[in-house]
């Protein structure tokens, strides 16, 4: 899959980009120098063979600069010659493609932001992908593969799960999927069924530099209620299930000692903590659910359960 990389660790993550945002400076976005502002802003662009990411290849993502949205992942760039980056294909989803003013140009934005990016053509035959985004370096920021993290939850129904850990600061994408099965490529009805043992499972793409492990998983086990066995509120099933999907020993180590705080406060700990295997990203009209169908409220509300 095009939209993978492979961290130093041996790790592979597939990010899913952020959609949403308006382009509105005042949504919190970082402030801008007045040459990123004229490029990502106003649509400006830099000059060739200027840009810091130009001869840039090490592995990691690629970020939009005004809203950090993850863009596009180091296994998709290549050398183009053009003056600018280039990349054979986006993150899903984290690219907006509109016409040009120049009205023959396909121009690019962040589709979480509406940032200037760049512009993408077709049919110069570079590579398989016959697709070269032609992206300014100012429009970018790069974090490496070992500033990077992924954890997996399951505590009840994705949407509200995924939705608190998408508007959480450090995180750099929270995805809603399934996990923990028998089964390859399940559907939503396959896992509503029962049979295919996966439970709903939201995957988190963190900034360890802005959130730890620790501070997720705790907000985790105070999103849901951790002693319900195979259910959350009304929703009832192994999908419903607990469950936290861990990516190595530190992680385990995080879970198995957070729980004993919680079992030193007599509470009942259900939670299935076990290796992380195949993520399957849920369809598409799961993804970012609350956001994109304006859902107000929360499905899971945060309690406190750790000392502060």
């Amino acid at each position: 899959m095009r939209s993978q990389f492979l961290l130093p660790a041996g790790m592979i993550i597939a990010a899913m980009a952020l959609s949403g945002g308006n382009g509105d400076d005042s949504m919190g976005y970082r402030e801008l120098t007045p040459e990123e502002e004229y490029v990502i802003v106003n649509g400006g662009t830099e000059r060739p063979f200027t840009g810091r990411f130009l001869d840039h290849f090490e592995g990691g993502l690629y970020t939009c600069r005004r809203c950090g949205a993850p863009l596009f992942s180091s296994e998709t760039k290549f050398r183009a010659h053009c003056g600018w980056p280039a990349f054979d294909d986006a993150l899903p989803g984290a690219v907006e493609e509109l016409p040009d003013p120049d009205g023959t140009r396909t121009e690019i934005r962040c589709a979480a932001c509406g940032g200037h990016l760049g512009h993408v053509f077709t049919g110069e035959g570079y590579t398989e992908t016959d697709t070269r985004h032609c992206v300014n370096s100012i429009s970018m920021d790069f974090l490496a593969g070992e500033d990077i993290g992924t954890a997996y939850f399951a505590g009840g129904c994705f949407w509200g799960l995924e939705n608190a850990f998408d508007h959480t600061e450090g995180v750099l994408d929270a995805a809603s999927g399934y996990m923990g099965g028998e089964t390859g490529d399940p559907s939503y009805e396959d896992v509503c069924s029962g049979a295919t043992g996966h439970a709903e499972t939201v995957r988190v793409i963190f900034d360890k530099g802005r959130i730890s492990y620790e501070e997720l998983a705790k907000m985790f086990f105070e999103l849901h209620d951790p002693t319900q066995v195979n259910r959350q509120g009304f929703d009832t099933g192994t999908q419903y299930r607990s469950a936290v999907f861990y990516t190595g020993n530190e992680q385990l180590e995080t879970l198995e000692r957070l729980v004993g705080i919680l079992e030193g406060q007599g509470l009942s700990v259900a939670t299935e903590l076990s290796p992380a295997g195949e993520f399957h990203p849920a369809e598409q009209y799961h993804q970012n659910y609350f956001d994109r169908n304006g859902v107000r409220g929360q499905c899971h509300t945060r309690v406190n359960r750790f000392p502060r």
